[in-house]
């Protein structure tokens, strides 16, 4: 079993801006074109995957978001207990998709740390690090965006009003952590 440690040990709270990480959160990879691996997904989790690039689709207990044309990431909305790295919904999905050769479900649980951002000026923040325009984003509550921040991988979702989930890989957390922390102390 995963020893598990949450990547960030406080909460980042300056000039309006409040960063915590969000733990434990379960998070899937799916990978699936058949129309077969979409209806068995549907039937599993109550919800629809996105399909438009760059956008998500929410239910009360999931939210989906699109990360290419066959994949997405599947991550619970509150947090779960931790006692053991099974998770029931990975075992039914992955006996219904995967060992049925409709797609892939790939546990990501332990590999990518979840981070909340809130504040006004949180899309200043990303500016300065990312290549990406954030314009259109940080205006439609439901996108999503892979991209990079202070040369590091991350999936950005909006979750409206002003408030941004940040999804990086463990290894990256503290770094972005500290970037964080420093560039809203700068504001």
């Amino acid at each position: 079993m995963f020893n598990y440690k949450t990547a960030t040990n406080d909460e980042i709270n300056y000039n309006g801006i409040v960063v915590k990480e969000i733990s434990p959160t379960m998070k899937l990879n799916l990978r699936g074109k058949k129309r077969e691996f979409f209806t068995n997904i549907g039937k599993n989790l109550n919800l629809l995957l996105p399909t438009e690039a760059n956008t998500s689709t929410i239910s009360d207990k999931l939210t989906a978001i699109w990360l290419s044309p066959d994949e997405w990431m599947i991550v619970t909305n509150d947090a779960i207990k931790k006692d053991t790295n099974e998770y029931q919904l990975n075992e039914i999905l992955f006996n219904n998709i995967s060992k049925n050769n409709l797609g892939a479900v790939i546990d990501v649980t332990d590999q990518f740390v979840q981070l909340e951002i809130k504040g006004k000026n949180i899309y200043e923040i990303f500016s300065s690090g990312s290549p990406y325009n954030f314009n259109e984003f940080k205006n439609k509550k439901g996108s999503s965006v892979q991209t990079i921040l202070n040369h590091i991988d991350v999936i950005a979702h909006n979750k409206g009003d002003q408030i941004v989930n940040l999804f990086v890989r463990r290894s990256f957390a503290e770094h972005l952590w500290a970037w964080i922390e420093d560039s809203a102390s700068r504001l």
